[in-house]
């Protein structure tokens, strides 16, 4: 590997360490409902979106608070060193998908029938540091 790609290397890998996701796929609630709950926390720091997601009604919220929980414990897997308080995470991205669409038919009136669609959602969240507090 040469100089310049192996320096190009590194400078990804150190500007990737600053940053952590999480994923949830298929999860049975439509996209409509999570996005809802999913633009509240969006751009919050780690511990008010927490703090959001718990005090929420919405059945959406507990799984979001999970996912928000495992980016937080895959940010400090990667930085073992540093300390989460010190860090001031933050929710950088958080995406909401369509997924997979579950079709079943409900009878109508004069032997019709409906067409009921059963959404689910994948979800994305990523967990970034302030790189201004970070030494």
């Amino acid at each position: 590997m040469g100089s310049r790609k192996k320096q190009m290397a590194d400078a990804i890998k150190e500007e990737k360490k600053h940053i952590a996701f999480a994923k949830l796929n298929n999860c049975p609630t439509s996209p409509r409902k999570m996005r809802l709950v999913a633009d509240l926390v969006r751009g919050q720091k780690a511990e008010m979106a927490l703090n959001i997601l718990r005090f929420n009604p919405k059945e959406a919220s507990r799984r979001l608070e999970k996912l928000v929980l495992s980016a937080i414990a895959n940010w400090q897997a990667k930085n073992e060193d540093a300390s989460i308080e010190d860090a001031e995470l933050y929710v950088k991205e958080i995406r909401v998908d369509g997924g997979a669409m579950l079709k079943r038919l409900r009878p109508a009136p004069q032997g019709r029938a409906h067409r009921i669609r059963k959404r689910s959602n994948h979800v994305t969240v990523v967990i970034g540091a302030n790189n201004n507090t970070q030494a």
